[in-house]
């Protein structure tokens, strides 16, 4: 199977054959023109990904021709050949005009090869690009990111300028914005995107394991490890590996993993071996990254190491004119998965939704439209279907969301009661008490198990009836995913 088009262009029959049937034998479709003018003929019905070009011919020369290319196919690459270069030629070339890449006869074919392959997934990273810009003008979508607020296409542009990139990327916003996402259409949209996409969670995964799960262990490296098992790094090789909740990392792990992005390499717990590694780090964090480095708990040469480039997600709240191109994008999604008979939203739970201020963001959205989907017997989901309902709540959340403590209470018994009562309003769900909470799933499992050591604690923390803006988040996704 063919990887790619490239059109020859170039006066001389014999260089034109010879370069054809070399490109050919990469496993690339080929065509060849003997001048410009005959290339661009060409070009309307071949569409190749990629032009190769002699700068010296007749009619319409290389400069000429990856002109008229970059005016009227801005997506192909033109490499440019010639027999006679110099450094001027080359600069002009490049830096004036244009060109993706420039060689002096007679070519390196090894490296020109190198240069066709970056070159077609440049091209197929343009067009993929060039197809989204459509289909946002057409429905508000930027791949999986729906949306079509300022913000978001703020977003969408920064999205498609690092994309193609190797540059590591901060991902901040509140829990539910969508992070993980945007780090999945980052890799999709760059030249990594058949690689392995692997997303590791750190506030999900125990101290104790956390150092195998990036690095991997040897086979005896500790008790239980019975056989050699890659990390993450390794797993991600060539691809994009997604540091999720980077802020919760133990600092002890964040030294060691600072060495591994420096150096390019890893090294299995257990093992002496130092393995290479081509990855592309991506980090994401619910939490004021420099807020953290003031507080000690992220080392600063690690932020800095990673905040190459930085997207901060808007919570939903701040961009509500979104909410029904969102809650419509939801119930389609969500329809063909429950096998439902839902296409559409009434204006009166539209109106339902736009008086919510979801905190648990579009994460939140999405489970309240799954339940109304798969409550909903006909084909569109009505006010009573939202159950229960943002706007016949409020003031009863309003009172659940307080708490009133005598004045002269300990700290530590203040800090057990908002514990307890957090547990209350998400119906004993961790994960959400703990971002409500803005501490770790971590700390507020060694808090209960304290409380239950001391008696302070039931068994069985006490639940009451959930409501929209309590209800909680869907489970956290597991620790680790491989795409």
């Amino acid at each position: 199977m063919t990887s790619g088009r490239i059109l020859i262009v170039d006066d001389e029959p014999v260089v034109a054959d010879v370069l054809r049937e070399q490109v050919a034998a990469w496993g690339y479709e080929t065509r060849a023109e003997a001048d410009g003018l005959a290339g661009l003929e060409c070009i309307k019905e071949f569409h190749p990904s990629v032009v190769i070009a002699d700068v010296l011919m007749p009619r319409l020369d290389g400069f000429g021709l990856l002109r008229e290319v970059r005016a009227h196919h801005p997506e192909i690459p033109v490499i440019l050949l010639t027999g006679g270069g110099s450094i001027a030629m080359a600069v002009r070339a490049i830096q004036e005009e244009g060109a993706y890449h420039y060689f002096e006869k007679p070519i390196d074919t090894i490296k020109l090869r190198m240069v066709i392959e970056r070159a077609v997934e440049y091209a197929e990273t343009r067009r993929e690009n060039e197809a989204l810009r459509r289909q946002l003008t057409d429905r508000g979508a930027f791949g999986e990111l729906v949306g079509n607020a300022e913000p978001m296409r703020r977003i969408y542009t920064l999205i498609e300028q690092v994309a193609p990139s190797s540059a590591s990327v901060l991902i901040t916003g509140e829990s539910g914005t969508g992070k993980e996402l945007v780090a999945r259409t980052i890799h999709n949209l760059s030249p990594r995107r058949n690689a392995p996409f692997v997303a590791i969670n750190c506030s999900a995964i125990p101290e104790t394991l956390m150092e195998s799960e990036l690095f991997g262990h040897e086979r005896g490296a500790f008790t239980g490890a019975a056989a050699r098992r890659q990390g993450c790094f390794e797993l991600a090789n060539s691809g994009t590996l997604l540091l999720d909740e980077i802020a919760e990392m133990p600092t002890f792990l964040q030294a060691k993993l600072l060495r591994v992005l420096e150096e390019r390499s890893v090294r299995r717990l257990g093992g002496g071996q130092e393995i290479p590694i081509n990855v592309r780090v991506l980090a994401a964090t619910n939490k004021d990254p420099h807020e953290a480095v003031r507080a000690g708990t992220f080392r600063e040469d690690l932020l800095y190491r990673l905040n190459v480039i930085t997207i901060e997600l808007p919570p939903l709240r701040e961009r509500r004119e979104d909410l029904p191109l969102l809650a419509q994008h939801l119930v389609a999604q969500l329809a063909e998965k429950q096998g439902r008979p839902v296409r559409f939203l009434s204006n009166a739970a539209l109106e339902a939704l736009r008086s919510h201020d979801w905190p648990g963001n579009v994460r939140e959205l999405r489970n309240v439209i799954e339940r109304a989907v798969i409550i909903c017997s006909g084909d569109k989901i009505e006010r009573h279907h939202l159950v229960p309902y943002p706007l016949e709540q409020r003031t009863r959340v309003r009172s659940e969301d307080t708490i009133t403590l005598p004045i002269g209470m300990p700290i530590d018994e203040v800090e057990r009661q908002m514990i307890l009562r957090t547990l209350q309003k998400t119906d004993n769900n961790k994960t959400r008490a703990a971002e409500l909470l803005q501490i770790s799933l971590k700390t507020l499992h060694n808090k209960l198990r304290l409380y239950r050591e001391r008696g302070l604690l039931p068994d069985d923390p006490p639940t009451h009836s959930s409501n929209i803006s309590a209800s909680p988040t869907s489970s956290r996704r597991n620790y680790r995913t491989v795409a």
